[in-house]
């Protein structure tokens, strides 16, 4: 889940995003993740075969049978979820401000980095029995409900609930909704996407990971977006280790993303550890972070890819993001661990 900061204040600080540069709002301001218990998981990037182009099938359909699909209407929101008491909350819930992105980089101890696998271990098997829901016919608010009760059940707290005044435990961002999208009383229809992003707090970490789902019968061509984009993460994860510039992440994402003519939408990635989102600031087009990867640090990959427009506008809810053509886009996330020679997938499901 992204932070939101004005996009006045974007052009002055690059270093504060997580937002989209090119997003504008119905109102006057633009809002705008050592050694492990579990075996490591490969990095290595695969290719899809190259189906058509994004700009045939904004087209006239460049020979892709696509069904009509309506545009994105918001349904109902219901009433936030309750907490137990006893389970420990983040320092921005009881305030509706979006916190500031921290400066501070979370660079891990042993300890330290047990306690994050934790948090995306959990965060990984929330998603896994979310993604089992998507089915046509199912509500947005459904999969929030049940997402809400696992990460409780288990001791934890759903990040998202009550940042920066976000009403739901889950993003549900369904197709040309970008990101931060807020459950709501929409039925899934067949021939959808979406995204679920889930956050958990547990134990005083964060652990945060989102992936696309298909719903129903999905054409060719929106498959090919999905699986392109969740190839263009592992190629940006696949950059990571000890030492490397944090430029490469956005090089090898950019690169592949190209040969599709696919647009890169303007949110970004994010330290994460004590802090929901911190430094550095990780971007997945080109040439935009300084520096280099430590050891033991720990941040989201989570590039997000348009058949056409990279332009949003965002919903008098203050959150819900979406391509100002209708296109579809599609997101993957994972948190990661900087090592010695490469990286950690810390919230891969098993």
């Amino acid at each position: 889940m992204a932070v939101r900061v004005p996009a006045a204040d974007l052009n002055q600080h690059l270093s504060s995003p997580f937002t989209a540069l090119r997003c504008r709002s119905s109102g006057d301001e633009a809002p705008l993740r050592v050694a492990s218990r579990m075996p490591r998981r490969s990095v290595e990037p695969t290719t899809t075969r190259i189906l058509c182009r994004a700009a045939e099938v904004q087209g006239s359909g460049g020979g892709s049978k696509r069904r009509r699909r309506e545009p994105l209407r918001r349904g109902a929101v219901s009433a936030h979820l309750p907490v137990p008491d006893h389970i420990p909350r983040p320092p921005y819930v009881g305030t509706d401000a979006v916190p500031d992105v921290s400066p501070d980089r979370q660079v891990h101890d042993g300890e330290s980095i047990m306690r994050m696998l934790d948090a995306c271990e959990l965060a990984a098997r929330v998603l896994h029995h979310a993604g089992a829901m998507v089915k046509p016919s199912v509500t947005t608010d459904e999969i929030d409900r049940a997402v809400h009760q696992m990460i409780v059940d288990a001791g934890a707290y759903p990040s998202p609930l009550g940042y920066g005044g976000f009403p739901k435990s889950v993003c549900t961002s369904v197709n040309e909704c970008t990101c931060h999208g807020i459950p709501d009383s929409r039925e899934l229809q067949d021939g959808d996407i979406i995204n679920i992003d889930v956050t958990v707090y547990l134990n005083g970490y964060h652990g945060d990971t989102s992936r696309t789902y298909l719903c129903g019968e999905v054409d060719d061509a929106t498959k090919q977006l999905v699986k392109v984009t969740e190839e263009c993460m592992m190629r940006g994860i696949s950059a990571c280790k000890h030492g490397a510039s944090f430029k490469e992440i956005g090089q090898r994402i950019s690169e592949h993303a190209e040969k599709y003519g696919y647009g890169i939408d303007p949110f970004v990635g994010h330290g994460i550890g004590r802090i929901f989102h911190c430094e550095p600031i990780i971007w997945h087009t080109y040439d935009y972070e300084p520096g280099f990867m430590v050891a033991g640090q720990t941040f989201t990959i989570e590039p997000t890819l348009s058949m056409g427009s990279t332009q949003c506008v965002v919903w008098d809810d203050g959150w819900t993001a979406v391509a100002v053509d209708g296109s579809l886009s599609a997101q993957f996330e994972h948190t990661v661990l900087v090592t010695s020679d490469g990286a950690e997938i810390l919230t891969g499901f098993p």
